[in-house]
Formats: structure tokens, C-alpha cells, sequence
């Protein structure tokens, strides 16, 4: 009866481990447009693959969260606050484009003077983080960037700030 439970076990954690590869090796192709888009600098391409409302709204919540933590007082934390939702428009509209993202990219390896890599070598820089989601990280690291599948295109929908600043400052 062991031997059963073991072995349908077994077979569970198989089936999740080829669900989890088959998301990773299926977002590696939208990723590898995404570079290709960044380093051709194709505007329309990028925007297709970047989820821009997800984007801005991660910069507004940073934006929130850090006016939360500063301890101003009399008003000024609140008016930060009100600000955080105008002041996260105008940084995504300055902020999410593929010449801004091509740091990102270099970071990572993508440099103009080297192949971007195959799908392959892409979905093993991917990282399943749940709910249909996969990240890029390197090997152990934080996860910088977030994909989320909608409809059958992964779209870049998050970022790590606090991991993009630490990385891209070394």
C-alpha cells in the first residue's frame, strides 16, 4: 500500500515538475522576443510583450511603500501618497521602453556583440514563482523580472526594484 501512495506521489511531483518546465520553456520564447525587440529597439514588438498597466502599478507601489517609510509628518506623507499614482504615469511613460531596459538586458548577458541565447538556454534563466507566473533570475539569486501569461502571450508584468537596484549598482 506504501509502494502505491509513494508511486502516485512520484507521479504527482512529475506531472507539476513537466507543467512548470512546459511554462518555462513556453515564456522563454515570448522572453526572447522581448530581447530581440529591446536590442532592435522595436517599439511596437515591446509594447506587445509588456504589460504596461502591471508595470506602472509596481512603480506606484513602491512609490506608496516608500512614502509609508519616510515618517514625514503634517500632510506631507499623505500628499505623497495622492502622488504616487501621477508620479508612477509619468515615470512608466519615461521608464517602460526598450532602450531603458537594454541595461537590464546587458546585466544579464544580452550585449549587443553576443547572440541572444535560444529558448532553451532562456527557460533555464526561468524560474516558475506560481499562479502562471515564471521570473528571471541567475542561478540562486532574486528574481528581477516577472512574466504572466495572458492568453497565449507571457508578458513582462513585474519587477523587482530593490533586486534591479542591488544587481545593476555592482
Amino acid at each position: 500500500m506504501r509502494i502505491r501512495a509513494l508511486l502516485a506521489l512520484t507521479a504527482v511531483a512529475a506531472s507539476l515538475s513537466a507543467c512548470a518546465t512546459a511554462d518555462r520553456y513556453d515564456a522563454a520564447g515570448d522572453v526572447h522576443a522581448l530581447l530581440t525587440s529591446i536590442r532592435n529597439n522595436d517599439r511596437a514588438t515591446f509594447d506587445s510583450l509588456v504589460d504596461h498597466r502591471a508595470l506602472t502599478g509596481a512603480v506606484e507601489a513602491r512609490l506608496v511603500d516608500e512614502a509609508r517609510r519616510s515618517g514625514l509628518k503634517g500632510g506631507w506623507q499623505a500628499a505623497m501618497i495622492a502622488l504616487a499614482s501621477p508620479a508612477a504615469d509619468v515615470a512608466g511613460a519615461a521608464l517602460i521602453r526598450p532602450e531603458v531596459f537594454r541595461a537590464a538586458a546587458n546585466y544579464y548577458g544580452y550585449t549587443p556583440d553576443k547572440p541572444i541565447p535560444g529558448r532553451i538556454a532562456i527557460a533555464s534563466a526561468l524560474r516558475p514563482v506560481g499562479d502562471g507566473r515564471v521570473c528571471a533570475a541567475k542561478k540562486d539569486g532574486p528574481c528581477m523580472l516577472t512574466f504572466t501569461r495572458e492568453g497565449g502571450t507571457w508578458r513582462l508584468s513585474g519587477f523587482d526594484a530593490q533586486a534591479v537596484n542591488l544587481q545593476l549598482k555592482r
